[in-house]
Parts: structure tokens; sequence; C-alpha cells
């Protein structure tokens, strides 16, 4: 793989603009996938806690360190699970995936979803409420701004580098910017030609707020929560594949340098060696602005990711 960019962040630390995604990535295969992708040139492995694989992808990690690839070359994310926002367990919850994935610090990590869920060892507590649903949020609710007080501290001791937030609205990104000594530098969001969220980007540009995009292609895998066979796919449709073949790329790549192009960083996720490698082709083109309107008119607000068991009052968090 051609050298990617790298994208600067309000804290002056650099990312990767393209990286791997990892959940949904099977025990038994995501090891093989890290490393290939590793040996191919990625540098920005996505993970969290909640996709009960961080254990193997540090397996991973820890056997592609050699010659010129070291820790301090590769961007590591995680993410803080909703049953850990009360600020005694931040610290705790973020030690857990550090010796899962075998390294002294990350480079970022994430408030998963603006959700608390009761404390605990259940990820899924089953919580009465009649307002909110099964799974609400535990009472007394633990704000926003204290879990970000909790992942300040992370930054002041070294244990990573940058904090920021997952699936989070402009509301609730206000209600941590108004308390916050260290602002969040990345907003991680699903994004796609279907689901562009051009409001919330331009929300982040005007904060300083950089966007990661999850699900570049709309997540076509079958088994993800909410699937379903009627879903639209974004590397079949005909406006994206009129663009590949004009400039000889896959709809999935026109996808993913869409991203880009517009000032995203982005995660596609894979375990297929030929599809990590297709994934990341992508740097001897960029799209014309006549294709970039063409992509804006496939937007139709339509989420290929839902999590029912994260129900909310607000969910799904509108801008």
């Amino acid at each position: 793989m051609d050298r990617q960019p790298y994208m600067k962040l309000n804290n002056g630390e650099s990312i990767p603009v393209l990286g791997l995604g990892t959940w949904l990535s099977e025990k038994g295969q995501v090891k093989n996938a890290v490393k290939h992708a590793l040996s191919i040139g990625y540098r920005h492995i996505d993970c969290a806690w909640i996709y009960g694989n961080e254990s193997e992808i540090g397996e991973a990690l820890e056997q592609s360190w050699s010659g010129s690839l070291k820790r301090e070359n590769v961007w590591i994310t995680s993410k803080l699970w909703n049953t850990k926002h009360h600020p005694d367990d931040v610290e705790s919850a973020l030690l857990d995936s550090l010796k899962m994935l075998q390294t002294e610090y990350l480079d970022l990590f994430l408030i998963h979803w603006p959700v608390d869920l009761l404390r605990g060892d259940d990820p899924f507590p089953k919580v009465p409420n009649d307002n909110t649903g099964e799974n609400a949020p535990a009472s007394p609710a633990i704000s926003l701004s204290d879990t970000w007080r909790a992942m300040e501290r992370l930054v002041e001791n070294g244990l990573v580098k940058s904090i920021g937030v997952s699936n989070f609205n402009q509301q609730q990104i206000q209600e941590i910017l108004r308390t916050a000594r260290i602002p969040p530098a990345i907003l991680q969001i699903e994004s796609h030609p279907y689901l562009q969220q051009t409001e919330l980007f331009q929300f982040c540009k005007q904060n300083g707020i950089k966007v990661t995009t999850f699900s570049p292609l709309g997540n076509p895998n079958p088994e993800r929560p909410g699937a379903s066979k009627d879903d639209p796919v974004v590397f079949k449709d005909p406006v994206m594949m009129d663009i590949g073949k004009h400039y000889g790329k896959t709809p999935a790549q026109v996808a993913i340098r869409w991203q880009i192009d517009r000032g995203a960083i982005v995660i596609p996720k894979s375990v297929h060696p030929e599809r990590l490698e297709q994934n990341c082709d992508i740097w001897d083109f960029s799209l014309s602005s006549r294709d970039m309107e063409r992509i804006s008119t496939l937007e139709r607000n339509w989420r290929a990711v839902d999590y029912p068991a994260h129900k909310h009052p607000k969910y799904p968090f509108p801008c």
C-alpha cells in the first residue's frame, strides 16, 4: 500500500485516515486479518471491548512487532462500554482493554455510546423502566460530563493520547464541550452514501472535531443487528457502480474514497485478504466534484446499524 495520509487532530496527534474496523470480525479470523492488514501497510486498528475479540487482536499486534513496525507506528483505538460510565469504572475498563491488546497505552479511547446502563459484569442488563425500555439507563443516571472527566484523567495519567466519542449527536457533544478541559478529538459515527450525516459533519468541523466513519459500505453483513434482506446495498447502487467504472475501481473503493475526499477518517471492516488489499488500493485516484455531487444525491437517511438492546428515549440520536 502506498504511504497513506494522516490527519492532525485538535491535540496535535496525527491519525491515519484509513483504518481496519474489527466489529463482527469473528474469533479465529480477526487475528490473521489484523496481521495481514499490518503487513500490507495498514497503520490504524479500530477495536472495542464489546466486540469480544481484543485478546486475539492483541496477539496479532504482539506477533507483528518487528523491524520497522513498532508499537508507536500503529494507531490503536478502543471504546468504553455502556455499563462502565461511572467515573470509578472508566480506568479499570481501559486497563482491561490494554491488557487484552497487550499495550501500555491507547492512541484513542472513545465513549462507545451516550447511554449508561446498570453497573456490573452483565454488558446488557435488564433494567425495568416504562419510559425507556428494558435496557434503560441506570438510576441515578451518570452524566456524560462526569464520565468525560474520568476520560480526561486517562490522558493526564498517560494511559491514552486522545479521547473522543462515538454515536453521539450534537446536543450530547455540546454537553461535554460545556465543561471539558480536553475537548473530544474524534466523533465516530455510521456514515455511507445512504446516511451522509452532513449536518453532524459540519457541526464537528466548526468545533475542531474530526469524524471517523464506520460501516462505510452500509454494512452488508447479514449477521449485524437489525439486518434485513430488503436492505439497500451501497456497492450494488447503479450510481456507485457507474462512478467506479469511470475510475476503474469497485463501488466499495469509491465509497471509501468518497469519505476521505469529504474529510473523514474511514474504517472499513474485512477479514478477507483480497478485500483488505482492495480497500486500501484507493490512493491513485480522487473523486471529481461532479461525482461527489452525484453521491450526495443518494442520501436516504437509512441506518445499517441498529441496536434494539440499546433503546433510549432519543435513539437513534438525530442531529
